[in-house]
């Protein structure tokens, strides 16, 4: 998500818009229009810094040391903005959930609170999450000081066997996958209860990457010499492959010690944590929230807090296969998730006529014109993607599909928009994650322009915080178009009493 301060001022935040743009010609009026709308909103949050708005901030939380769940923001960050903006519990909604971390650290506050989740990677995570809360530590320890005395390859049966795809074959050694899928049987031939079942298989799930040939890095899973594979280039040694059975001992004793230490949000906030019975357990939801959001009841919700896809091309689909693989995804599956998936990367087709089709089927036709309309009238984005296109025709993109991808991050975002617009209550917030991007020296301005859908839809800007420091281009762009930096923001929209 880096380096240099921020300073958020109109001219020197034209002369970067002037100074990114590929072509000397490319126009950025209506980008320069929309910072001068928003300007007085922008401003720097002490109170916020890089570690608090990403997972660096739940390192010491125990949950999040069982799995590197590297999307998403820092209980923390919950803690902060709840305090800050609305201290009395209501009822919160995360539409893009990731594992969890807005619903059960705001559960911890008294909030009720409900959550979707397209990754079946991010639902997992959270169903341990739950189990974790309430299962005595005793009856999971008892369960693994059993395993010292099991073979797993007992319990090996080739229908527990992964059904690999292109990414992920390979990824093990030969015999720690045959001992990983053993276990697995174990799992669900010998342990009754459900709730131990779910942690042990949980504890695994923990260690898919410790064991593999694959490390995950950005957006892609790098992949170890060691392996097999035709990798091309220099060869990469990525440390030590852990033994199957070696990083589940110590992933499931960290989970025990962990579980002892009580329930993880009392851990955290010791003195507001209500008692384990009552704390509110989140509401879980599979699915996308562009088909979920607009089944939802108008008026549902006190508080919104989320950080959706940034569009940045990371394929969450990609860098989680291990993962998918081991909760039985195929690879139609995986093609269904990503495309299902907010468009975040270059693989996403127009989702223009399945929401077409099916706002039309749920009798709110109208309601898909007018988001249509607000998304095709918004002139700071169409300023930005009449230049991709120009760009994409030039043969000036690193990838043809950028636009489209682009293009369709914020068709769907304007959606989203409309219908959380539509679900909050009077006097509700919506607080959102997000960053800036830039693609061919053009940089998007996604804070301004998906202020400007909330505005549209009768919500008012109330901040666009800023991090002290922003988020660096990456080494190509720095390269072709020099060194800027990008906001990285939190936005906090409201809905008033009177709208």
């Amino acid at each position: 998500m880096s380096k240099a301060s921020w300073i958020s001022d109109l001219s020197t935040d034209n002369t970067r818009l002037s100074n990114t743009s590929q072509d000397s010609s490319s126009p950025t009026s209506q980008r320069k229009s929309l910072h001068k709308r928003f300007k007085e909103k922008i401003s720097h949050n002490p109170s916020l810094d890089r570690t608090l708005v990403s997972f660096q901030g739940n390192r010491d939380v125990p949950f999040y040391g069982w799995f590197k769940y590297r999307e998403g923001f820092s209980e923390q960050l919950v803690k902060y903005l709840l305090m800050e903006l609305m201290p009395r519990p209501g009822v919160l909604l995360d539409p893009f959930a990731g594992s969890g971390a807005a619903l059960f650290a705001a559960g911890a506050l008294g909030w009720q609170t409900k959550g979707i989740e397209v990754l079946p990677v991010g639902i997992f995570a959270m169903q341990a999450r739950i189990v974790a809360n309430r299962i005595h530590p005793g009856t999971l320890r008892s369960a693994v000081t059993q395993l010292s005395t099991i073979n797993f390859s007992d319990y090996y049966s080739e229908s527990y066997a992964f059904k690999h795809i292109a990414i992920s074959r390979g990824a093990f050694p030969a015999a720690e996958e045959r001992e990983l899928i053993g276990y697995i049987g174990y799992c669900h031939q010998a342990i009754v209860d459900e709730d131990v079942r779910t942690l042990m298989l949980y504890a695994a799930f923990c260690v898919l990457e410790e064991i593999s040939y694959t490390r995950k890095d950005g957006q892609f899973l790098r992949w170890d010499a060691r392996s097999g594979r035709s990798l091309g280039g220099k060869p990469r040694h990525l440390g030590r492959i852990v033994p199957f059975r070696e990083a589940l001992d110590r992933k499931l004793t960290q989970m025990t010690e962990d579980l002892g230490l009580g329930v993880v949000q009392q851990w955290l906030f010791p003195e507001i944590s209500l008692p384990t019975a009552q704390m509110p357990l989140p509401e879980l939801i599979e699915g996308s929230c562009l088909t979920i959001l607009p089944t939802m009841v108008d008026e549902s919700f006190d508080f919104v807090l989320t950080s959706p896809p940034y569009a940045n091309r990371y394929d969450y689909t990609r860098t989680y296969a291990l993962e998918l693989v081991f909760l039985g995804c195929d690879d139609e599956k995986v093609k269904q998730l990503r495309q299902t998936m907010l468009s975040c990367t270059v693989e996403n087709r127009d989702k223009r006529a399945q929401l077409q089709q099916f706002y039309t089927s749920i009798g709110r036709e109208r309601d898909f014109q007018n988001v249509e309309a607000t998304f095709e009238h918004q002139e700071a984005l169409q300023e930005v993607l009449t230049i991709l296109d120009t760009y994409r025709e030039k043969g000036k993109l690193n990838n043809v599909n950028v636009a489209r991808l682009v293009r369709n991050y914020f068709y769907e975002m304007c959606f989203v928009i409309y219908e959380l617009a539509r679900l909050l209550k009077k006097g509700g917030i919506i607080a959102m994650v997000n960053d800036n991007v830039r693609y061919a020296g053009e940089e998007v301005p996604v804070d301004l322009i998906l202020s400007d859908f909330a505005e549209s839809f009768g919500l008012s800007t109330r901040h666009i915080w800023t991090l002290g420091r922003g988020k660096g281009n990456s080494s190509q762009q720095m390269g072709m178009h020099g060194r800027e930096e990008l906001r990285k923001c939190v936005y906090v929209w409201e809905k008033s009493y009177d709208g």
